[in-house]
C-alpha cells in the first residue's frame, strides 16, 4: 500500500538524499521546511552543506516540472512541496512544527484510504504527532543499531587434521558452507574437543584462511594481550588492508594499538612517508568557552590525549626514542596531529592516518574523511558507539557504525571489535557497570 511521508526539516539536514529513499510512496515536504533549510544554507558546517545539498536537488528537481503539483522520480516517489492552503507564506510566526502537524492533519483527511505518517528526529514532535492521532517515526534508513553491528570475528570448528594443516603450513581453502566476510577474523579450534587453536583470517575475498603470525617482539613494545588485540594488530599491519575500522570500550586500547601500529610502519618499517592523526572537537560535558592563544594553543587540549599515547610510545620503543624525538617529527611533519575538520580539502597520500573517537561523526563526516585518503595511504578509525558525546547523532545514527556495515563485504578492508578492557581493573568495571 502506497504511504503519504510528510518529512522534518532536520531529516533533509541529516540526510540530504532522504527524499529519494521513499521508494513508490508520496513524499510531502512542507514549505516551512523549505524556509528553516534557508536558513541553514550559509552555515560552514556540515548542516550547511546539506541545507545547500537539499537546495540544490530540489531546484534540479525542478526542472520542467512543478514541486507544488507533484514530480515523479525514477523510484516511483512522488514529491511535492505542499503550503498549508490556511496560511500559504507561514507568516504567522508560529512554529514549523505545528504546520507540519496541521498539513499531516489536513493529508488525512482528505485520503483517508493512506497511511499519512510524520517522519521527523524531534522526539517531542513525534510525541505531539501521536497525541493528535496521527502517525510518525523516526528517520532510520541510515541507522546502525549496536546488537547488529558486525564484531569482524567469529569461532570455527574444523576437524582437527584441518586445524593442524592450518597450523603448520599457515594456510587452509575455506571450507565449505564456511560463511566468513572478507578479513573477518576467526579462533579455529578442533571439532572433537582437542588442545589446539588457532587464530586465523580469512585472506581479502579470496577462499582461504591464513593462520596469523606471532608478535614476538611487540609493536613499539606493545604486545597483545587478548586474541581481539591480536586481530587488531594484525589488519594494522597489512599493506593490503587500507581501511581498518576498531570498535571497543573505554580502556580496550583501541587508540594505543592504532598509534603503535602507525609509529611502527612509519619509524621502523619505512612503509610510510609519515603518520596523520586527527580526532573531532567535540566535548565531554560543559563547553568551557573560548580557549587564547593562536591555533596550535587553541587545539593543544583537544589533541592532548593524542601526545599522550605517543609520549607512552615512545617511552615503551626505547629503540624510536633513541633515534629522534617528538617535538622533531611533529616539526619535521613526520607526525601531524590535527582537528578533523582540517581534514576537508585535503588529498593525504603516502600516510598512515588515524582517526580517534569516530563514533561522534555523522555518516557524511566520515565520508568526508575517507574520500581524502589519496594514493598509498591507509586510514584507522576507532569508535566506541557506546561513548557518545556529539548531541546530533546516537549509538545507531552515528558514522562510524555505518562504514562498519557498508564496508563490510570489502576486501580491502577490515573490522575488529575489541571487548575486554585492558587498561586497569578499575576502568574495565566502570566501563562495565556504570
Amino acid at each position: 500500500m502506497r504511504k503519504v511521508y510528510v518529512l522534518d526539516t532536520n531529516v533533509l539536514l541529516h540526510d540530504p538524499a532522504s527524499l529519494m529513499r521513499f521508494e513508490d510512496n508520496q513524499v510531502i515536504i512542507p514549505i516551512d521546511v523549505i524556509q528553516e533549510v534557508d536558513r541553514f544554507k550559509h552555515e560552514q558546517s556540515e548542516r550547511g552543506q546539506n541545507a545547500r545539498q537539499v537546495s540544490r536537488l530540489l531546484d534540479s528537481l525542478r526542472n520542467g516540472s512543478s514541486l507544488a503539483e507533484g514530480v515523479h522520480l525514477d523510484n516511483g516517489v512522488e514529491l511535492r512541496v505542499l503550503c498549508d492552503p490556511n496560511d500559504p507564506l507561514s507568516s504567522s510566526g508560529e512554529k514549523a512544527d505545528n504546520h507540519i502537524l496541521r498539513i499531516a492533519r489536513d493529508i488525512q483527511r482528505q485520503q483517508p484510504q493512506l497511511p499519512v505518517i510524520i517522519v521527523t528526529k524531534d522526539i517531542n514532535l513525534r510525541i505531539r504527532a501521536d497525541a493528535m492521532g496521527l502517525r510518525a517515526q523516526d528517520y532510520e534508513s541510515d541507522r546502525v543499531f549496536l546488537s547488529d553491528l558486525y564484531t569482524g570475528h567469529a569461532e570455527l570448528d574444523l576437524p582437527a587434521a584441518d586445524v593442524e594443516r592450518l597450523r603448520s603450513q599457515k594456510s587452509l581453502p575455506l571450507p565449505d558452507a564456511t560463511d566468513l566476510s572478507p578479513n573477518q577474523y576467526a579462533l579455529v579450534r578442533p571439532a572433537d574437543g582437542s588442545k589446539g587453536t588457532v587464530l586465523a583470517r580469512r585472506l581479502g575475498a579470496e577462499p582461504r584462511l591464513k593462520a596469523l603470525d606471532r608478535f614476538e617482539e611487540g609493536v613499539c613494545g606493545i604486545l597483545p594481550r587478548n586474541k581481539e588485540q591480536f586481530y587488531a594488530l594484525d589488519a594494522l599491519l597489512d599493506d593490503d588492508v587500507k581501511l581498518v575500522t576498531i570498535m571497543g570500550k573505554a580502556g580496550t586500547g583501541k587508540t594505543l594499538l592504532a598509534i603503535a601500529a602507525a609509529l611502527h610502519q612509519v619509524l621502523v618499517r619505512r612503509r610510510w612517508r609519515g603518520v596523520v592523526v586527527a580526532r573531532p572537537t567535540v566535548a565531554v560535558g560543559k563547553e568551557i568557552g573560548f580557549l587564547p592563544g593562536d591555533i596550535e594553543s587553541k587545539m593543544a587540549p583537544w589533541m592532548r590525549p593524542i601526545v599522550d599515547t605517543i609520549e607512552f610510545l615512545f617511552d615503551t620503543a626505547k629503540g624510536i626514542s633513541r633515534k629522534t624525538d617528538l617535538n622533531g617529527l611533529l616539526k619535521s611533519g613526520v607526525i601531524e596531529i590535527q582537528p578533523l575538520s582540517y581534514i576537508r580539502g585535503r588529498s593525504i597520500s603516502n600516510r598512515f592516518i588515524v582517526v580517534d573517537e569516530a563514533q561522534n561523526l555523522s555518516p557524511l563526516e566520515v565520508k568526508t574523511v575517507i574520500t581524502r585518503v589519496g594514493y598509498a595511504s591507509k586510514v584507522i578509525m576507532t569508535g566506541d558507539p557506546y561513548q557518545i558525546d556529539n548531541p546530533y547523532v546516537d549509538s545507531a545514527s552515528n558514522g562510524f557504525n555505518a562504514l562498519v556495515e557498508r564496508f563490510r563485504p570489502q576486501p580491502i578492508a577490515a573490522h575488529v571489535e575489541l571487548r575486554k578492557g585492558e587498561r586497569s581493573e578499575l576502568a574495565e568495571l566502570a566501563a562495565n557497570l556504570l
